[in-house]
């Protein structure tokens, strides 16, 4: 019967129970049944306990009470035919009530639980504005509730101890009020336009407040919109601390890293931002000037007397300048003994001008410093154009520039920019440059230009004379390029080249020719001072195999002076190379020195032979000085070689005043040695 009653009534309800499960849960109750007595009310009561006991096994289902009324119906014994009304209007009968009494209980327990929650909700509410009362009266940060109109609510303390009032009276105040007027408008369009609107639920922001006894501070500020259910601005939330410390700190640390310490000034940084800015702007008209200067034998003051008379005299120097460019231009200290004035909007050059000469006189008179009477002048380089079609970095340059021409000049003065004079230093860096690669690149050549003998025009030597095959330029002179050799000290690799290539050449006409005039090459002073000379003169003629006595070296007479460049020509002299003084008349001439020098001949400078071309006589003093410098030679028993001969009136002049030899265009310009050989076959 249980099976049965199992395999009727399975799946009816939730009870997670399988068939052979449910029947032996079922089994005890289809026992009670059977052995329910005949009588009804005996009958009805055993139905009533299992309908109650079906309902307590979670059974509640109304179809399992329709199926086992229709299961039980049907399998009760013809025996307990008489009971089976009874029995089965017992189970319903309990199994409605059972359910019913489930019913209330299941209803009082969430009424109760409904109850307990809700006390459990009123004291977390109570619980939570206990909390935020604390939070809002204990907070450090000052906190105020306003209407949509800018009133306030409720202020803490914190905020009330901050804008110096206390909370009562600061209940209903416009907060704009408290605001400081310059910052007033912005900041009612930014909580008026933007929050109070809902455009957006927070903002942040740094304002000046005025506190009510006057006090001005900076406050930030943040401000939320608090919104009703339907999403609608209700009220304002404000949080508020004070940051004047902070700003000041802030605005003490933005001084210090814009300002130059020792004198006060805009230091680098500022210039430099203060420059952009000016470039920033768009219009093409708007100009600038720049004036960069530094001061004249600063270091010479501050390594003799001292830094801090240094730094004294720097703070003295600055307020001065200060003084005289005036509150319409920045001016900045870069370090050191360098400074620099921004003009912006300048209206041309000349008001730059009329700047350095006011900064000029500024400097004119001496400083008194730790009991010194010091001279200060300096040295500017003014630059002044549009700011279209240039840059910061292209402007400063133009200063650096115009400062070092300034300082060339002599000092004490100013100088201007000038574009086509910064082209042509430009474009000597880029040779400059382009030596080394040059030198590598075998792109040296040599011309040679004739020297002869006065009396009979007999070619006696050749002076050789570097050339620069430039890939781009094209054929350079040694004036283009051997300034540039000389300040870089590639002058004495090129030299030794020069020397080599000479004493080939020289050796190969040796070879043809069974003879080869003398070759004669210019030694820089480097060359002459270095203490490879010998070594480098030697080692060209043995490379060459040209006998010494075919070499002349030519020198000018400063390379004369000091002990080792005499005794390095001394042991050429002793190998049989002759020595030259050329522009003799033009330097520096120790006559004492040249009297012991080992020196073979003099070259007279074309700068004092110029003159004797003149038809009637030559300039005199030109003839003076020639006549005394070959009487001197002569004494010295030193032969003359006469320079930038060009007619036969100035060869014949010379010849008659003793000069031996005559190099010029009127014997021959430099040229290949091709030329040379015509001149050696005839």
């Amino acid at each position: 019967m249980a099976d049965a009653w199992a395999a009727a009534i399975a799946g009816t309800s939730f009870v997670s129970l399988t068939r052979p499960e449910l029947a032996r849960h079922l089994r005890p109750l289809a026992a009670r049944l059977l052995a329910a007595p005949l009588d009804a009310p005996a009958a009805r009561a055993a139905g009533t306990e299992v309908g109650r006991a079906l309902v307590a096994a979670h059974f509640t289902a109304p179809e399992t009470l329709a199926r086992s009324l229709v299961a039980l119906g049907g399998m009760l014994p013809a025996d307990r035919a008489a009971a089976r009304p009874s029995v089965l209007a017992g189970l319903a009968s309990g199994f409605a009530a059972a359910l019913r009494d489930r019913t209330l209980t299941e209803q009082e327990s969430i009424r109760q639980a409904a109850m307990a929650a809700q006390t459990r909700a009123e004291r977390a509410l109570r619980a939570t504005e206990a909390r935020f009362r604390a939070v809002f009266t204990c907070a450090a940060t000052g906190i105020a509730l306003g209407d949509l109109t800018g009133h306030i609510l409720e202020a803490n303390p914190a905020l009330a101890a901050m804008l110096g009032a206390p909370p009562e009276r600061l209940r209903g105040r416009d907060v704009f009020e408290l605001v400081h007027p310059d910052d007033a408008v912005g900041l009612r369009e930014l909580i008026y336009q933007r929050v109070a609107t809902g455009a957006a639920d927070r903002i942040r922001t740094e304002k000046r407040f005025v506190t009510d006894d006057g006090r001005v501070l900076w406050g930030g500020l943040a401000v939320s919109v608090v919104r009703d259910q339907e999403g609608r601005p209700s009220y304002l939330v404000a949080m508020g601390e004070d940051n004047t410390r902070r700003h000041e700190l802030a605005e003490t640390l933005t001084y210090q890293a814009t300002h130059d310490a020792l004198t006060g000034l805009a230091n680098r940084t500022l210039f430099t931002e203060r420059l952009h800015r000016a470039f920033d702007r768009t219009a093409p008209a708007e100009r600038l000037g720049v004036c960069f200067l530094d001061l004249d034998g600063f270091k010479i003051i501050n390594d003799s007397l001292g830094h801090p008379v240094g730094d004294e005299l720097l703070r003295v120097v600055a307020g001065r300048l200060a003084d005289a460019v005036g509150p319409d231009s920045l001016l900045a200290r870069l370090g050191g003994d360098e400074f620099v004035v921004l003009r912006a909007d300048s209206t041309g050059e000349a008001e730059l001008v009329e700047l350095a000469e006011r900064i000029l006189a500024a400097l004119d008179s001496p400083v008194a410093v730790a009991g010194h009477e010091l001279a200060v002048s300096a040295s500017i380089g003014v630059v002044e154009r549009a700011t279209f079609g240039t840059d910061p970095a292209e402007v400063m340059r133009a200063a650096d520039i115009t400062l070092y021409w300034a300082k060339a000049a002599g000092k004490g003065r100013w100088a201007t920019f000038d574009s086509e004079r910064d082209a042509a230093q430009a474009a000597r860096h880029q040779l400059s440059e382009a030596l080394p690669g040059a030198l590598r690149a075998e792109e040296f050549t040599l011309a040679y230009q004739p020297v002869v003998d006065l009396t009979d025009l007999r070619l006696t030597g050749v002076e050789a004379l570097v050339r620069w095959r430039h890939p781009r330029l094209g054929l350079l002179g040694p004036d283009a390029f051997l300034g540039l050799a000389e300040e870089t000290g590639l002058v004495v690799p090129l030299g030794r080249w020069v020397l080599s290539a000479a004493c080939r050449q020289a050796r190969a006409w040796l070879d043809r020719y069974g003879w080869a005039p003398q070759v004669s090459v210019n030694l820089a002073v480097r060359e002459v001072c270095g203490a490879s000379l010998v070594d480098d003169v030697r080692a060209a003629l043995a490379g060459s195999g040209l006998p010494a006595g075919l070499l002349q070296l030519e020198l000018t007479e400063r390379a004369l002076m000091g002990a080792e460049p005499t005794a390095a020509l001394r042991t050429l002299c002793e190998d049989g190379v002759r020595i030259v003084i050329d522009d003799f008349g033009t330097g520096y001439s120790n006559l004492a020195h040249l009297r012991h020098a080992p020196v073979h001949g003099i070259k007279l400078a074309r700068s004092f032979t110029g003159s004797f071309d003149a038809p009637a006589h030559p300039d005199r003093a030109d003839l003076a000085i020639v006549r005394a410098l070959m009487s001197l030679a002569h004494t010295l028993d030193l032969t003359v070689t006469a320079s930038g001969v060009e007619t036969r009136r100035q060869a014949h002049r010379l010849r008659e005043l003793g000069a031996e030899h005559g190099q010029g265009w009127l014997y021959g310009r430099p040229a290949e040695p091709a030329h040379i050989e015509q001149l050696l076959a005839t």
